[in-house]
């Protein structure tokens, strides 16, 4: 209790400084889905003993019909609006004071990639040490990759923050423009991909539709899709547009991957996961002005400061912590993990899972979460930042995709998992530097 109320206490002290300026929805919306990211994992995830081996089973899989909640959990689109809001103010910032960008990126990159670092170093650990004891290479593949799922999305939103002069430049001379030429480029791409068979094409989706998105944010900045009037119209466009893209296109339901599906939504991206930020976008912002009030009030905006003082480290080690949990139940005898998923047994111990969950994750925030607070302000040329921001982002892909289990020294795939760290030396990112 006594850890709960100075943390509360410090959120609150953080929270009294807060500039009347500051748009408090921007925080309240990145605390928000991060929030519900983490909810949506936890509950698809769907670990079962069946005799002397345990099953990851997917709900999405098992009952098809949770599959239409992922219109509500998959929320990265909202982030990506919220990065493009938030990295328009902050470069524009840069630009009045003459910031150089090599120091803005570098200050990005030191609050994304910082924390990112002892999860991977965590996860050399466990995977060496599990390899040690016998597990096998695929179990450490497997395990590692369902909780390294959450890097995909920083090996994405660095290389967006890496071109932000430019896409902000585009938005200055172009306007809305900047945003429909990237959404045309998805539907070209969807369409090549569909049509015309040309599968390799639709891993240049990650650049359109996430650009597309932060686009999105920069024409919130700007009062283009502010309020209600001009909101609303979008929202009930992107969820008509997504309606009839599941109903009469080629496209499933679900807005991430289903094991077993030969078409997914996410890998590579598609059309619907930009017609979802749109209509989230839209939704959201037509609840701009009444939150914004709500926000001015202490408690609220205090909860928020808290979770945004520590939502790198939240979002990272979520599935981490959920993982070993599972781990260490299944070591107990498997309590919990016999009932069947999906029953009505299933779901009603779902709270008390979420609750030991929580509790693990408030554990690891509590030991990693003082990395998320690193800074400093290191001169770094503006060339290694990009190419160890490239590596990085490369390696985290590799990672995301594959696990780090191999045929290596350890079990590992060495080259894989070192090329993040390569990116960070390249980059001067050090998670134990202080902000001074």
């Amino acid at each position: 209790m006594k850890t709960g109320t100075n943390l509360w206490s410090q959120a609150a002290a953080v929270a009294a400084k807060t500039p009347e300026s500051r748009n408090r929805y921007v925080d309240f919306l990145r605390a928000l889905s991060i929030c519900a990211v983490v909810c949506g994992h936890w509950l698809v995830a769907a670990p079962h003993a069946v005799g002397d081996e345990i099953l990851l089973q997917n709900m999405l899989e098992y009952q098809p019909w949770t599959q239409w909640l992922t219109w509500v959990f998959q929320v990265m689109p909202v982030f990506f609006i919220v990065g493009g809001y938030s990295n328009g103010v902050s470069w524009n910032a840069a630009l009045r004071d003459g910031k150089p960008y090599g120091e803005w990126l570098r200050g990005r990159l030191q609050r994304l990639i910082g924390p990112m670092l002892p999860l991977l170093v965590v996860w050399v650990l466990l995977g060496a040490v599990g390899h040690q004891v016998g597990v096998s290479v695929e179990m450490i593949k497997v395990a590692s990759q369902m909780a390294l799922i959450p890097i995909w999305f920083l090996a994405v939103y660095v290389m967006v923050c890496v071109v932000v002069p430019f896409t902000y430049a585009a938005w200055q001379r172009f306007g809305m423009w900047s945003f429909f030429v990237l959404a045309a480029a998805v539907v070209l791409d969807d369409t090549l991909f569909f049509a015309a068979d040309l599968r390799i094409v639709g891993w240049f989706n990650y650049g359109f539709i996430w650009l597309a998105v932060h686009q999105f944010g920069y024409a919130w900045l700007n009062g283009r899709v502010s309020g209600a009037a001009r909101a609303l119209p979008w929202a009930l466009g992107g969820f008509a547009v997504l309606v009839g893209l599941v109903t009469f296109g080629p496209h499933p339901v679900s807005l991430v991957s289903v094991p077993g599906e030969t078409v997914s939504n996410s890998l590579p991206p598609k059309l619907p996961l930009l017609v979802l930020g749109i209509a989230q976008g839209g939704l959201l912002l037509s609840l701009e002005g009444p939150l914004r009030r709500w926000l001015a009030r202490p408690a609220p905006w205090i909860a928020t400061v808290l979770v945004n003082g520590m939502i790198m480290t939240v979002f990272l080690w979520h599935l981490t912590a959920s993982s070993l949990v599972i781990g260490a139940v299944w070591v107990l005898n498997g309590l919990g993990l016999h009932a069947e998923p999906g029953s009505g047994f299933w779901w009603f111990f779902r709270p008390a899972w979420f609750l030991v969950y929580i509790i693990a994750l408030a554990l690891f925030s509590f030991v990693f979460g003082r990395f998320e607070r690193g800074g400093g302000s290191v001169g770094v040329a503006a060339w290694r930042l990009i190419v160890g921001a490239m590596l990085v982002c490369g390696g985290l892909s590799l990672i995301a995709l594959h696990g780090i289990g191999g045929e290596g020294f350890l079990g590992l795939r060495w080259w894989v998992v070192l090329l993040p760290f390569a990116g960070a030396v390249l980059a001067n990112i050090n998670p134990l530097r202080r902000t001074g």
